[in-house]
């Protein structure tokens, strides 16, 4: 048992923050937050740059023409085989497998597993897989803040390593989600930072995302590559809640948890089947996503681009032109997308926030012609209680459900909240998905708490 917290030296935050190691702390925090968010957006930049040259570019080489049906298939498998390589064979196992959720903490990456951790990622993210890129930028900026305290004092004390890492962190992110201020909320909320540590590690933290958002958007301007912020330029306009809608809210916010159960189930139950042999299913999970996208753009005449990668991209337009989508489209691309999200978390390397939202998305234009539902409130509610079944965190789920939607998004508000309330709370109501082996022996019921395991990471 660990001993009270009374026999714990007491520390006053106040105190520390006035002093000159601290002031010390916030200068170096400025300072990384140019280097990691130029990495970061470089990162970024060379993930967008293979998509377009494997999807676009290639196909017009090769074929003349766009990427027909079956064009995904081939690379999906070599996208299975990098991955597993790389999380086999490279130290760091490609960082936290995300069939766990969102995960923080448990100290930052070396420098040796960052090589493992950007490979891994950058073949999941690039090749179709359909995760995003906030969990591998948050383990480099926090493994690149680390290793920077290291270079500039071997013996620094561990709350400075932290307060780094999690500067670097929020750097990181500091645009991915349209504000430098929702990205560290997320942080912060996933990695449980309260009391001294929030008032410690806030400020220097968010001082490095400001300074990161700044040189996201100064290197957009330069290079014209793109800001890679996640954004929705054409947002339905929003009405008053009313009783209907408040109503419909609850059943969103039912039907999100199970659907994230059920996504969560698919991603656990294969994990022991990965381990079994990596390379091999690996690839297997990898054709499997390839012919179901093959199978969408069949079926439904759209793009096998909407089916794969994190959806951040498909996102705006699909939201822009949902009303050209017949119902069973849309039931077709929530089934697709929902089946290969499960697919890429059992074994593959990224975040679980985009798909997440553009699930939702997916579902609320697909609800959106209930009675007394109303576009903007089905999309809002739809992408809260997506997220707030697959993060299990209820406040960044709201505010990135409220926030996307611009000034209509405090309009369904209320709606939202309500969405994400049931969402979370079923959630946890419900047993933990998978077999009992996927989950530790001291397992609390969420595999959110569950206890670290090296299986975890591989």
């Amino acid at each position: 048992m660990s001993e009270p917290a009374a026999s714990a030296p007491s520390i006053d935050p106040v105190a520390v923050i006035r002093s000159r190691a601290y002031i010390a702390a916030l200068v170096l925090a400025a300072v990384l937050g140019v280097p990691i968010s130029i990495i970061a957006y470089g990162f970024l930049a060379l993930v967008a740059a293979v998509q377009r040259f494997v999807f676009d570019e290639l196909p017009n080489q090769v074929l003349g023409g766009p990427a027909p049906a079956w064009w995904p298939v081939p690379w999906l498998v070599l996208c299975g085989l990098l991955t597993a390589l790389t999380i086999r064979y490279l130290p760091g196992t490609g960082g936290h497998s995300p069939a766990f959720g969102f995960k923080t903490g448990g100290g930052p990456p070396s420098g040796r597993e960052l090589v493992g951790i950007v490979l891994a990622a950058l073949t999941t993210l690039s090749l179709g897989a359909v995760l995003g890129p906030e969990g591998p930028l948050i383990a480099i900026g926090s493994g690149l803040g680390a290793l920077a305290v290291h270079l500039v004092k071997k013996d620094a004390p561990p709350m400075a390593l932290t307060i780094m890492a999690s500067a670097g962190s929020f750097a990181a992110i500091s645009t991915l989600f349209g504000s430098p201020v929702l990205g560290a909320f997320l942080i912060m909320e996933a990695a449980g930072i309260g009391g001294m540590t929030l008032s410690l590690v806030a400020l220097p933290g968010l001082l490095a995302s400001g300074v990161g958002a700044l040189v996201f958007v100064g290197l957009d301007g330069w290079t014209g590559l793109g800001s890679f912020s996640l954004a929705l330029p054409a947002v339905p306009p929003a009405v008053p809640p009313t009783l209907a809608s408040m109503g419909w809210a609850v059943i969103m916010g039912a039907v999100g948890a199970l659907l994230g159960w059920l996504i969560r189930w698919v991603a656990l139950s294969l994990r022991p089947v990965v381990h079994l042999n990596r390379l091999f299913v690996t690839s297997a999970l990898g054709l499997l996503i390839g012919l179901t996208a093959m199978a969408y753009q069949l079926i439904s005449g759209h793009s096998f681009t909407q089916v794969l990668f994190s959806g951040q991209d498909a996102l705006p337009d699909l939201v822009e032109h949902g009303a050209d989508y017949s119902l069973a489209v849309l039931v077709l691309l929530i089934a697709c997308k929902t089946l290969v999200y499960g697919l890429s978390l059992s074994a593959f390397r990224g975040g679980p926030v985009f798909p997440s939202l553009f699930i939702g998305a997916a579902l609320g234009i697909a609800a959106s012609g209930l009675p007394g539902m109303n576009l903007a409130a089905a999309i809002g509610m739809g992408m809260g209680a997506m997220c707030a079944a697959m993060l299990r965190l209820p406040l960044t789920s709201t505010l990135l459900a409220t926030l996307l939607l611009g000034a209509d998004g405090v309009a369904v508000t209320p709606q939202v909240v309500v969405a994400v309330v049931v969402a979370f709370v079923i959630t946890n109501v419900l047993p933990v998905p998978g077999p009992r082996a996927s989950a530790a022996p001291d397992d609390a019921g969420s595999v959110q708490r569950r206890a670290p395991s090296r299986a975890d990471n591989d």
